[in-house]
């Protein structure tokens, strides 16, 4: 230990040593406490370099080596560098130092007449336990030294977590606990240290503790296509069978309507690909068992009615086509086998296929309140915890389809419901595709709305998962800001054109929270953006950060007479 210290102090009094008050030996401690800091720095950065390989996978390896790390460059090498050169100082005060002859003769030099011998004041007196503990000055010194050995230590802590924060963006931040408890460890493991050498010590590593920050920072975080790497799968170990006992029914997720069963019909869409049969019971005209009661909407595609199941006494949505020709009733099947297999408590829920007078007819769950677009038009924009939540739920909606294989591939903000609860809900998969189902050809059909298409999709690639989460960040982003990521065009085929050309996202929410993540997201090349597992990863992390729960409101819809809703803001 006296080596390596010896060795530091030496180094920085060549580097440092000016020859005025307090002294040559004086500055040169200061400058012994800047090198001593660059070691925590250093271990931040192994830590920030490691991270580019391993992302957020925190292995039993991985935390061992970020402990290794903390402890020999946050604890370790410090704590030798500060009572080493105590010890030193404490030798040269009787006489024993292992300093050469020249250094002692400097050392011993005398440059104020409040210091004294540099000898005697850095290496006699009091350690830093007895001077807080045990004060035998006045006041005044008292405040100076607790000011210097207390005050110091804790702003540099301060920036010591800052280190280990930035080291670890873009992932969980409990690991860089490992980096600043190391050096909480050698604060308390250096009150032996001379309370005068001590003081110049702490003055030199503030400043480099401050400026560290820089050099993590360049280093910057893991890409997300690194942190988005599936983990190995692990080897199951051999088991014995188990007895042959029938297991438990699976337990339901809770839905905030009442559950119904998915019919016959919609447990063999989700099956069985191919033409969906109709179901038993129905006759060629559904049997009148929907009692229609008004129209919901109306499109290029068909319409939407608001109806009364007459055997089950429950309010559905019927959609209906405009024409019954072959390739729009497939689509109709398609869509209604997307949904079959999608179960998640905020997407909409299918219960079943069938004839009516005027075309097929796809009955879905009813969801009474009104969309997102909406009511961003009629309250103004969301705020972050409202839009965390929104983008955290539809999200794990998106991901609870993507794992059945379904894309929506028209993820909009008029294709999210707000219900009286002031939870959304997806809609509208419309243009639905499981994949590996053949592409369906329809002459002027246009994938995705040209405000919030992925430019991938616009210059005609094939949708993809990554394809949704942008349309996602986009809606998100129009939630937060009142306007497409893309801002708005005149025509809808100019909007395309910007979508094809990839052009910059210009009306981006500038002062949110989810600014940086949005950017990340709406990243023109897929395999850049973070994944929507990630996405709910950090905005649930952000709303526990902000005491916020995810399964809050977006929005409370309170009815008004006549039977239309307006939005409020979340409580």
């Amino acid at each position: 230990m006296n080596a390596f210290a010896d060795w530091l102090l030496s180094l920085a009094h060549a580097l440092f040593n000016p020859g005025f008050c307090p002294g040559d030996w004086v500055w040169a401690t200061v400058a012994a406490g800047a090198l001593t800091a660059l070691f925590p720095v250093a271990g931040a950065v192994l830590v920030a370099l490691m991270r580019k390989f391993t992302g957020n996978r925190y292995d039993t390896g991985t935390i061992a080596a970020i402990g290794v790390i903390a402890f020999v460059f946050s604890f370790g090498l410090p704590w030798m560098a500060f009572n080493g050169i105590s010890s030193i100082y404490r030798a040269a005060a009787v006489g024993t130092s292992s300093l050469s002859k020249a250094d002692l003769a400097t050392l011993n030099r005398e440059y104020c007449s409040f210091i004294g011998t540099q000898s005697d004041y850095l290496g006699g007196g009091q350690n830093v336990f007895e001077t807080i503990f045990y004060p035998s000055g006045n006041v005044l010194a008292y405040g100076y030294y607790l000011g210097a050995l207390v005050g110091l230590p804790v702003l540099a802590l301060l920036f010591m977590i800052l280190q280990a924060r930035t080291a670890m963006r873009r992932g969980p931040k409990w690991p860089g606990r490992l980096l600043w408890a190391g050096f909480v460890l050698f604060v308390v493991f250096s009150v032996g240290v001379s309370a005068n050498a001590g003081v110049f010590l702490w003055l030199g590593f503030l400043p480099i503790a401050m400026l560290g920050i820089i050099p993590i920072a360049l280093v910057g975080p893991p890409s997300w296509s690194v942190i988005n790497k599936p983990e190995r799968p692990r080897p199951e170990p051999r088991r014995e069978p188990p007895p042959q006992v029938p297991p438990p029914p699976p337990p339901q997720p809770p839905r905030q309507y009442t559950p119904t069963a998915v019919a016959p019909a919609a447990q063999e869409l989700a099956a069985v690909p191919g033409p969906v049969p109709v179901p038993p019971g129905s006759t060629a005209n559904g049997g009148g068992r929907y009692r229609r009661i008004k129209r919901l909407g109306h499109g290029g595609f068909g319409t939407v009615w608001q109806a009364v199941d007459n055997q089950l006494g429950r309010t559905v949505a019927l959609k209906i086509a405009h024409a019954p020709d072959r390739d729009t009733e497939e689509r109709m099947r398609r869509e209604a086998r997307a949904l079959a297999m999608v179960d998640h408590p905020n997407c909409v829920r299918v219960y079943d296929l069938v004839e009516e007078p005027d075309g097929l007819a796809l009955v879905m769950e009813y969801l009474e309140g009104q969309s997102l677009s909406t009511a961003v038009d009629t309250m103004g924009p969301l705020d972050d915890i409202a839009a965390g939540r929104l983008w955290a739920t539809m999200a794990g909606a998106l991901a609870a389809a993507h794992e059945k294989g379904v894309l929506h591939r028209d993820v909009k903000p008029s294709n999210v419901i707000l219900d009286p609860q002031g939870m959304p809900h997806l809609i509208d998969f419309g243009i639905a595709r499981s994949r590996g189902d053949s592409t369906m050809t329809a002459t002027g059909m246009m994938i995705g709305t040209p405000d919030f298409v992925a430019p991938e999709q616009a210059a005609g690639a094939a949708a993809s998962p990554a394809s949704d989460a942008w349309q996602l960040a986009a809606t998100v982003s129009y939630a937060l800001s009142g306007y497409p990521p893309r801002g708005t065009r005149e025509t809808p085929m100019a909007a395309l054109m910007a979508a094809a050309r990839a052009e910059p996202v210009s009306k981006l929410p500038q002062r949110s929270a989810h600014a940086r993540l949005l950017i990340a997201s709406l990243d023109n090349e897929p395999r850049r953006r973070p994944t929507l597992h990630t996405v709910v990863r950090e905005v649930e992390g952000f709303l526990a950060r902000s005491g916020k729960s995810t399964d809050g409101p977006v929005t409370r819809i309170v009815p008004r007479q006549g039977g239309t809703t307006r939005a409020m803001p979340p409580r």
